[in-house]
């Protein structure tokens, strides 16, 4: 016996109702308005019991609150709804004549038992569709939680088949979404969660059930739910862990959660001993902002609402970041402030006994060592918390004798009885005592190999092209220099020498032919990777005049580029005239930001040189062109850019210019053994060429008997050909066809990353194979199938990966959708020389229309299915040839059209039709009836039947005994005969029932 979804449900109802204490009740046994998705009963009895000290007028006017949302679009009801939730209702009464406020709870956050809580399947919900979620969580009468589950048995419906489902209730239910804080998919072996904004890749696994890391490596879909529906913590991730930013509704992840619970007991102790908070070390790309929202918004209630500073080194740091939390600021509950200058600093401290989220920079220290407030109940939140920022050692000036302190220690003066804590994304050097001596040692490692592991971050890949440049050895010395000046940017005399050696790096790497080289070779490299994803890539370049240069080179090698590519710097007043127009102010940086992040706008290439560099995300970056030296966690922060989640995307990739392979090492020796172990060395040649290399010779084990030389060596035609005889050839054998389009994913994804790498035969050999893939996929698994679009898919992907213009054509009559009841199309098939090819068009067609007659004639989908079963059985025994079974299959095909057709002739709708074929069914009742006759009780049986339905009728027994009676009298007053009349019955209301649930049909 198959584990069915059902069985799965009832696995999960069990769960919840016996490990966790949730109360258990079916759906359709509940009387209630189906327009409402609330469980109203309990609701009413719930919000009584855990406010009792307000009015029923009160608790009346919350629920109308509830009901009643002023805002049309889903997102803002949630959002509302999301504000009542964790910090109740608003409502007014009149006491004595005057009008009081009070708020009314919807759950009790600090007495857990007072809440009810109830897991519901099958719960009904009638808008635009009538919709039965699978199993519904509620927290009193509210319906917080949708979770929707597929059976791992069944291939063709897994995990995204949930997805798909949750996103189309949204559409057809859209009122109970209004409520949700999130929802669970899960197909058994995978178990993920996210918000109603959330993309399919942005739903993630819960790892774990008490935040050790060491649980994560084997999540089971146990875990998600007995780590986030035990009572307690559920309460406090709905409380706590959600927020809204922009338009997208954020739900921590494990590691956030866990990280952050640690991070506030380490902070409650830290206060009351030695202000040393710790060290958050979460990698980039990980969510590391949002975990300081996060924990900003808990200390409120942790630490009796503390004053929090928010410290960052660089303006445009302080922007971002700032930005970020004024996204979250109705979550936060308080607007956050960003300091002028240092004066501004301690007038907004001085303002103040508790509260507020005060942004600063570390320069606003600089200007005096006096206090700028000495109140215990301040918390500095210190980003990127490295050496160079926080040096604690006085230096002396050798000319001028003065002496100055280390940025460490005027932050410790100004604030001498504060509690430290530091966020970073990349290791805290081993030999850095100064920054240990500032916050404490690690509170939380969330490291590059869990992070990936996760599908929270893409693992990044290098390739160097510093020979494509021809750079000798003492250049490549010059740059290993450089590389030993930056590492240690907060020395003065560093620095010092450094701008007066910028000179020289200058006039080596921004030397005409250098420039050429590079440029050229970034063209190149690009074209050839430009399919991957939406195109976007950003260019390091090493000083300004070298980004200017960059791009007036890659203009003129590709002047319809001028959209294509800018350069995002800052201005200064002794640019050259020439650079203003391209460079522009911050109102134009910022139009800037937005196009590249922007996945369809134009603008694909970014040069930068500073900005952009650290705190700011595009998913869809996949390539970063590095044209600086870098070392340390400046480069770690760099190379970030790339590793963020986004579709099908493999990884990120570095193209090194300058030599940064030992920079790289180096920055690694501070990451965890397995980060070293896993990423220590990710160069292509060695990480994702191999792998292509096997990938690509799996693919052509499975060619091994089919030519396909042609592609790479012959015409347009021949390459047209090779695709349609090779999609032929692999779709002979069923499992064979399975394996290669699972090989070939991962040859295109492996491919996508070292194709600078690849020969011509190579590149031709991968174009084919996912040329191939591509059409198969969309012929056999695609929901719906158009020629032109494969012949477009095709086309471009030709163009993109063997840079070919030549127009291919599958089948070159059909340009539109086609239709089963096309004669001219099915001739066309019936015609093709790919027999196998045909075979395979022809059974997808009439199993899609058998999977309608399904839903809408039970009968006649079941004759079609067993005759389809029969024939294909035939087929793959050898019983049949190719040429036999395309007849069969056309027959059967006109046998659809003209059954098709009967009900219009007979004058019956598409359900009447459905009645009378069950009437039908059972034999030699035409011995009985005129034709006349049937179609004179069907349209009676259908009237009545249509008025009898009550919604989830099919659900309560009393109700299907009701209609089983009708049908039967009906039956006896014709004289149906009673031989057949048991079985007439049965498909009747069988058939009834699938129209009761055709709405909710996968």
């Amino acid at each position: 016996m198959p584990y069915t979804e059902q069985d799965f449900e009832n696995a999960i109802i069990e769960l919840m109702r016996d490990n966790l204490g949730y109360d258990y009740l079916y759906g359709p046994n509940i009387i209630r308005d189906y327009r409402s998705p609330l469980y109203e009963e309990l609701l009413l009895s719930s919000l009584s019991d855990i406010n009792p000290k307000l009015s029923q007028d009160a608790i009346n006017e919350a629920i109308y609150k509830l009901k009643n949302f002023e805002s049309v679009q889903l997102l803002q009801k949630n959002s509302v709804f999301m504000d009542y939730l964790q910090n109740g209702i608003e409502v007014s009464t009149v006491y004595n004549g005057e009008t009081k406020y009070d708020r009314v709870k919807l759950i009790d956050y600090d007495n857990t038992d007072r809440n009810s809580y109830c897991v519901i399947n099958q719960w009904t919900v009638v808008e635009n569709e009538e919709k039965r979620p699978d199993v519904v969580v509620f927290i009193n009468g509210l319906p917080l939680v949708v979770i929707e589950l597929k059976s791992c048995s069944r291939e063709q419906t897994d995990v995204s088949a949930a997805y798909r489902q949750l996103r189309n209730y949204m559409k057809d239910i859209p009122c109970i979404f209004s409520y949700n804080i999130f929802c669970v998919m899960s197909d058994l072996a995978t178990s993920k969660v996210g918000t109603i904004t959330s993309a399919e890749d942005r739903f993630m696994e819960w790892k774990t059930t008490s935040g050790d890391y060491e649980e994560t490596k084997y999540a089971m879909f146990d875990v998600l739910f007995e780590g986030m529906f035990v009572k307690k913590r559920l309460l406090d991730i709905i409380k706590n862990f959600i927020l809204f930013s922009d338009d997208n509704k954020i739900l921590a992840g494990y590691h956030q959660y866990f990280a952050v619970k640690k991070a506030i007991e380490r902070t409650k102790t830290a206060t009351e001993t030695d202000g040393k908070g710790g060290i958050f070390w979460h990698t980039q790309g990980s969510g590391k902002s949002l975990s300081m929202v996060f924990y900003t918004k808990l200390l409120q209630a942790a630490l009796n609402s503390p004053t929090v500073v928010v410290l960052t080194d660089r303006n445009d740091l302080d922007d971002q970041l700032y930005g970020q939390f004024a996204k979250c600021k109705d979550y936060l509950r308080q607007v956050p402030e960003q300091a002028e200058n240092r004066a501004d600093l301690k007038k907004l401290l001085a303002g103040r006994v508790a509260n507020g989220i005060i942004f600063t920079t570390m320069q606003k220290f600089e200007e005096s060592a006096e206090p700028l407030s000495n109140r215990r109940n301040i918390i500095l939140m210190a980003d990127e918390a490295h050496r160079s920022q926080y040096a604690l050692d006085e230096k002396i000036d050798s000319k001028t004798g003065k002496v100055s302190l280390g940025f460490a220690r005027l932050v410790r003066e100004s604030l001498p009885k504060a509690t430290f804590i530091g966020f970073t994304g990349t290791p805290i050097s081993v030999k850095d005592r100064s920054t240990r001596e500032v916050f404490g040692e690690y509170i939380d490692v969330y490291d590059m190999t869990q992070s990936v592991e996760d599908g929270a971050t893409r693992p990044v890949y290098y390739e160097s092209r510093v020979i494509n440049l021809g750079l000798n050895e003492e250049v490549l010395k010059s740059v290993d220099a450089e590389y030993e000046r930056v590492a240690e940017q907060a020395e003065e005399y560093v620095v010092e020498k450094s701008k007066k050696e910028l000179s020289t790096m200058d006039s080596i790497l921004g030397a005409e032919a250098t420039i050429k080289s590079l440029c050229n070779d970034i063209v190149t490299h690009y074209e050839d990777r430009q399919d991957l994803l939406t195109g976007k890539a950003m260019i390091v370049a090493y000083s300004r005049p070298i980004a200017m240069k960059i791009y007036a080179e890659i203009l003129r090698l590709r002047p319809e580029w001028s959209e294509k590519i800018k350069v995002v710097m800052t201005s200064d007043n002794n640019d050259p005239e020439e650079w203003k127009d391209i460079v522009g102010g911050k109102g134009y940086r910022s139009e800037l930001a937005r196009k590249f992040k922007n996945d369809n706008d134009e603008m694909k290439i970014a040069i930068v040189v500073d900005m952009w560099l650290t705190g700011f995300d595009v998913p869809s970056l996949a390539t970063m062109y590095i044209y600086k030296p870098m070392a340390g966690h400046n480069l770690m922060q760099a190379i970030a850019r790339v590793n963020r989640v986004f579709g099908d995307k493999e990884g990120g990739l570095v193209v090194d210019y300058v030599g940064i392979a030992s920079a790289l090492k180096q920055a690694m020796k501070e990451f965890t053994l397995r980060d070293r172990k896993n990423y220590g060395d990710t160069d292509i040649s060695k990480a994702a060429l191999p792998k292509f290399i096997e990938k690509l010779t799996v693919c052509k084990d499975l060619f091994h008997s089919f030519d396909i030389s042609k592609f790479e060596n012959g015409s347009d035609l021949d390459r047209a050909k090779a695709i349609v005889g090779g999609i032929n050839f692999i779709i002979a054998d069923e499992q064979e066809k399975n394996l290669f389009i699972k090989e070939a994913l991962y040859l295109k994804q492996s491919a996508s990353l070292c194709r600078s790498l690849l020969d011509k035969t190579q590149r031709f050999e991968a174009a084919f194979f996912e040329a191939v893939r591509t059409a198969i996929t969309r012929i056999v698994t695609g929901k719906k199938l158009s020629l032109k679009e494969i012949n477009d898919r095709i086309n471009e992907l030709l163009k993109q990966s063997i840079k070919s213009d030549g127009v291919i054509n599958l089948f070159s009559d059909v340009k539109t959708e086609f239709s089963l009841f096309d004669a001219a199309f099915l001739e066309d098939i019936a015609k093709m020389q790919q027999k196998n090819l045909a075979a395979e068009l022809l059974k997808k067609l009439i199993q899609e229309q058998i999977s309608v007659y399904k839903r809408t004639n039970l009968v006649k989908s079941e004759l079609f299915s067993e005759k389809m079963g029969r024939l294909m059985n035939s087929y793959r025994n050898g019983q049949l040839t190719n040429a036999e079974v395309i007849d069969e299959l056309l027959k059967m095909a006109a046998d659809i059209a003209k059954d098709h057709k009967a009900g219009d002739e007979m004058g019956l709708s598409v359900e009447e039709k459905a009645f009378y074929d069950a009437l039908l069914k059972p034999s030699a009742i035409k011995d009985f009836f005129s034709n006349e006759a049937l179609v004179q009780i069907t349209k009676e049986l259908t009237q009545m039947l249509s008025k009898s339905r009550t919604v989830d009728w099919q659900k309560k027994e009393q109700a299907r005994a009701n209609m089983r009676s009708m049908v039967k009298r009906l039956l006896k007053k014709y004289k149906y005969p009673p031989e057949g009349q048991e079985e007439a019955v049965d498909v009747v209301i069988s058939q009834c029932e699938m129209w009761t649930d055709n709405g909710d049909a996968e």
